[in-house]
């Protein structure tokens, strides 16, 4: 590939181009949030309750105030104001009763953060345990505890919808046609219950956030973020401070997962400065902190019936979904709406009933986490399509296939899916191609050891505001070189190096001309909502083609000058501007990005720029009532399959494969893509097998580090597989569509479906270890 912005470059879309952060990552040299150091910089440390549920009876802060070092030290009721991100539901610090394990009570700054964490360990508060409330379904029984029982005092958006006096934080509900009399006339039925405890997403980076104030009264902070524009809004919102004196500056982040989609240690951030004068207060979690004070996966309980014809055709669906919000609403209130939306898993029946709840208990709160909603729902759907695949004796695959959602079907909403719909048919197709369905899907080996195979499939849209938008502003240098700014964080994704590759291939030159900044400042770049709902690319790709395409007219409109010709008679590429009829006669960019100043001194229009805008076009809230409305700006759509071999004595095994099919409308980078697709796999695979918070009676977490709580290591990974279809997406920038989550989708049901052929038992709570599995062969020959 040529680096010579004078001469012709490829096409790069397509090709593997090397992610432009690579090296700095590797090589330890990238500085995230946490790394950073200002004058001054004081440091803050958190107190965490070890109760799940308790009334504050006293808190005595002298001792830690005498503490050599200590500047502050804080506890809930110096700030009586409250957050949220749909739900303004939580106190910086907990105020007269602590919600869940692990919720910070106090806080100390100090000069160090040894000095502050020896002055936390002097304070001494006083709790009296009240009951706890672990499940969705014990918080909705008569007599539970009410988390909040000041929930209508709650500020809260339009479209989520608590009930006060409850703990249903949110309640979501889709109504499609009319499942009572389809069920009493379907020849198959089937009904399966599916769950899952809360858990961690084990980014890299624990959360870090940084703020000081200046003299001028500008709030700065820099904050392992997601969300940018989204932390200075509610900053600017809770605090009372105009956002014009509010600047927040996401460096590159160590990995996201939407766990650091929302406002989680800004805010407090803020505050302990104010306390110190405005001093720059460094607050960062440690590992058991991010895993336990800061929000995690979303824990879920779900029925699902399902209904068919003698052939298999779908009938009717009735869901009912309860969600594990935790302590506190955050995203889960979206995250449970957003599963509504999608409820049926990317099949299609006109007959539909879902009943999506948010429930509070006292469980570590949750908030956006890869797949938002869509990996839970998707569970369900999967391991109820396998049960009717048992009930009618239907081949699963061709279950699937058979009710495949396809262009002109309606989603649960009632969106008309149009014809760039992908192809979800042909993607099981293919991942049952790629794991050999043909070949059985389970047996025997030798050993004694059992194989099985199982398949999932799935679909996901974005769940974001109707008002999602996204900008982009390319500049350049005086060699022809040019720069991209946009609101994208830098989260792991590469998201840059794609957004370069668009804007090359529009001038004609190699990705590395194109300089992509990776540190957003909300004072600077263009706004973006969040980098989230695997929509970035998307959307900021957009916004840069449009930007881009305005820097060549302009770049034109200077030629046409210089060359007495018409702008309509020059192209760009291979890093000049030349006439399309005679492309001898032309000049380099670098004559003409800032203007052209001929030999005598005399220059011709000036600086050369592009600003590129997007907004999700049609979107709509959905009715209350029914659920219909617009909600989604795409679907990504595909399937997983995994193969598994596992020993019947002791119920221990091994995903040997894991494949993935899906349709992404575009390939950018096929690199990337896989890079995003298996890694998502690996991140489900952990969440399928051995992930997952385990509670005490009275609500403590048992394995919040991460040496309990089980991950994937190296040496555990199966063989992947992945294949990309292309059904080129309507209004995606070249055809792409969002693709970034989707592969976590599918795979929790195909590794219970494939753990259930293994063993001769049914798998329906996650995460499937080898204990359960013993549990359930003893208990399977305890009932012969």
């Amino acid at each position: 590939m040529t680096t010579n912005p004078t001469q012709g470059a490829g096409p790069s879309v397509g090709r593997p181009v090397p992610r432009a952060d690579g090296p700095s990552k590797v090589s330890g040299k990238l500085a995230y949030t946490g790394d950073l150091l200002f004058p001054g910089m004081l440091h803050a440390v958190l107190l965490p309750s070890p109760h799940a549920s308790a009334r504050i009876v006293s808190m005595d802060l002298e001792e830690a105030k005498q503490c050599p070092g200590v500047r502050a030290v804080v506890r809930g009721e110096d700030f009586p104001i409250l957050f949220g991100l749909y739900l303004g539901d939580k106190s910086p610090l907990a105020r007269g009763t602590v919600r869940h394990f692990g919720e910070p009570v106090a806080a100390v700054v100090a000069d160090s953060e040894r000095e502050a964490r020896y002055a936390a360990g002097k304070i001494r508060v006083e709790y009296e345990p009240l009951p706890a409330v672990l499940s969705p379904r014990a918080a909705l029984e008569d007599g539970a505890p009410v988390l909040h029982p000041e929930m209508e005092m709650y500020s809260h958006i339009p479209d989520i919808l608590p009930e006060p006096g409850t703990n249903v934080a949110n309640r979501t509900k889709i109504r499609k046609g009319d499942p009572s009399a389809a069920f009493a006339a379907a020849e198959v039925t089937a009904e399966v219950s599916v769950s899952f405890p809360p858990g961690d997403h084990a980014a890299m980076e624990p959360r870090c956030a940084v703020a000081s104030i200046r003299a001028d009264g500008r709030h700065m902070v820099y904050s392992s973020t997601q969300a940018p524009f989204v932390v200075r809004n509610l900053l600017g919102i809770f605090l009372g401070i105009p956002q014009g004196k509010i600047t927040v500056i996401a460096p590159p982040c160590g990995g996201g997962f939407g766990g650091k989609a929302g406002i989680q240690l800004e805010g407090l951030a803020v505050l302990l400065s104010r306390a110190v004068g405005g001093r720059p207060v460094r607050l960062a979690n440690t590992r058991e902190l991010d895993m336990t004070a800061s929000p995690g996966h979303i824990g879920l309980e779900a029925t699902v019936k399902i209904a068919a014809d003698r052939k298999g055709n779908l009938l009717a669906m009735d869901l009912l979904y309860l969600f594990n919000s935790g302590a506190f609403a955050d995203y889960a209130v979206n995250v449970s709406r957003a599963a509504a939306i999608a409820c049926t898993g990317p099949y299609r029946t006109e007959n539909v009933t879902c009943d999506s709840l948010c429930v509070y208990t006292n469980s570590p709160f949750a908030t956006a986490y890869r797949g938002f909603g869509h990996i839970e729902l998707c569970f369900a759907v999967e391991r109820a399509m396998d049960a009717l695949a048992a009930a009618g004796g239907f081949d699963p695959v061709e279950l699937r296939i058979r009710n495949a959602i396809r262009p002109g079907d309606r989603s649960p909403t009632g969106s008309v899916m149009d014809s760039s719909t992908g192809d979800l048919p042909g993607c099981i197709r293919k991942a049952a191609e790629m794991i050999r369905w043909d070949e059985g899907a389970s047996g025997t080996l030798p050993s004694g050891n059992v194989t099985g195979k199982g398949i999932g499939a799935f679909w996901k849209a974005p769940a974001m505001p109707p008002n999602t938008d996204a900008g982009a502003i390319l500049t350049f240098n005086e060699d022809g070189s040019m720069n991209l700014s946009v609101g994208v964080t830098e989260i792991g994704q590469a998201a840059h190096t794609a957004l370069a590759q668009m804007v090359a291939d529009r001038f004609g030159v190699s990705p590395d001309m194109v300089h992509v900044h990776t540190e957003v400042d909300t004072s600077r770049s263009p706004h973006d909502w969040a980098t989230a709902a695997s929509r970035s690319v998307f959307m900021a790709g957009n916004a840069a083609l449009e930007a881009a395409g305005m820097a060549i007219e302009r770049i034109r409109r200077t030629a046409s000058i210089v060359l007495r010709c018409s702008p309509g008679d020059l192209e760009v590429g291979g890093g000049r501007v030349y006439h399309g009829g005679d492309p001898e006669r032309g000049l380099p960019l670098s004559a003409v990005v800032l203007g052209y100043t001929y030999p005598g001194g005399n220059s011709v229009e000036g600086q050369v720029f592009g600003v590129g805008r997007y907004i999700a076009p049609g979107l709509s809230s959905i009715d209350p009532a029914t659920g219909g409305g617009n909600p989604a700006l795409e679907w990504t759509l595909g399937a997983e399959a995994v193969e598994v071999e596992g020993n019947p004595r002791d119920g221990s095994y091994r995903v040997v494969r894991a494949v993935c099919a899906m349709d992404v409308g575009r390939v950018i980078n096929p690199d990337l893509a896989r890079g995003q697709a298996v890694g998502a796999m690996e991140m489900a695979l952990g969440f399928s097998c051995s992930e997952g918070f385990r509670f005490s009676s009275s609500g403590r977490v048992l394995n919040g580090s991460l040496r309990h709580y089980k991950i994937p290591r190296y040496g555990e990974d199966p063989e992947y597989d992945v294949c990309f279809l292309e059904t080129p997406q309507h209004g995606g920038p070249l055809g792409m569509r969002g693709m970034g989550e989707q592969g976590v989708l599918g795979i929790p049901g195909a590794v219970a479906g494939a753990l259930s052929r293994a063993f001769g038992t049914e798998f329906r709570s996650l995460p499937v270890t080898a204990e359960a599995i013993w549990k359930a062969l003893r208990k399977k020959e305890e009932n012969r």
